[in-house]
């Protein structure tokens, strides 16, 4: 719907876009000094502006208004969205932190633990090479007790040996020809008496 724009008679100034039947009506009566069906133009124009201000209050500030209603909501829902999110943040940092407490309460105890493992790792250690040095000592012991009763065996196998060159050589210094026949004899006659 288009408005015409119409020059008033004498003052030269437009009426803003004024309805075809009033803008008709308005012709008419230009001539009676710019009223017309007896109301004065300015009263027209004011009606004219109620008019455009209603027709753009209708069409333009009601979908302005859904728009920025949308928005609102929109931006109350990111608000919302937002507020969970540090909401989970936050639960996500205490759950964090609870774990690296219990992390560290659990290395203060494996520390506890390792350290009292290696004392008692090392008592037994301790206890073992003791076991171990009296086993070595009684080996020993056992190993110098054998040698020492083998070098008295040999000692006196030696020894007898010794005595009995010692004897042989002595014996036969002394012995004469005529006793050894006398000794061959008598081993004979032993011998003949054992048969």
């Amino acid at each position: 719907m288009s408005f015409p724009r119409r020059a008033r008679s004498g003052t030269g100034t437009t009426l803003l876009a004024l309805p075809a039947p009033l803008a008709l009506l308005a012709e008419e009566g230009a001539e009676h000094a710019g009223k017309v069906l007896g109301i004065p133009g300015w009263i027209w124009q004011l009606a004219n502006l109620v008019l455009f201000l209603g027709v753009l209050v209708y069409f333009v500030a009601r979908p302005l208004t859904e728009a920025f209603r949308k928005r609102q909501l929109e931006v109350g829902e990111r608000l919302k969205e937002a507020r969970e999110r540090r909401a989970d943040a936050a639960r996500f940092e205490a759950e964090i932190h609870d774990r690296m407490m219990r992390l560290e309460r659990e290395i203060v105890e494996i520390r506890a633990e390792g350290a009292a493992e290696g004392e008692s790792e090392k008592r037994a250690l301790l206890a073992r090479a003791d076991q171990e040095a009296e086993r070595v000592r009684r080996e020993a012991q056992a190993e110098i007790e054998r040698r020492l009763t083998f070098a008295k065996e040999e000692l006196r196998r030696t020894a007898g040996d010794l005595v009995a060159a010692a004897a042989r050589e002595r014996v036969s210094r002394e012995i004469t020809e005529e006793d050894r026949r006398r000794l061959l004899e008598d081993s004979v006659e032993q011998m003949e008496a054992q048969r």
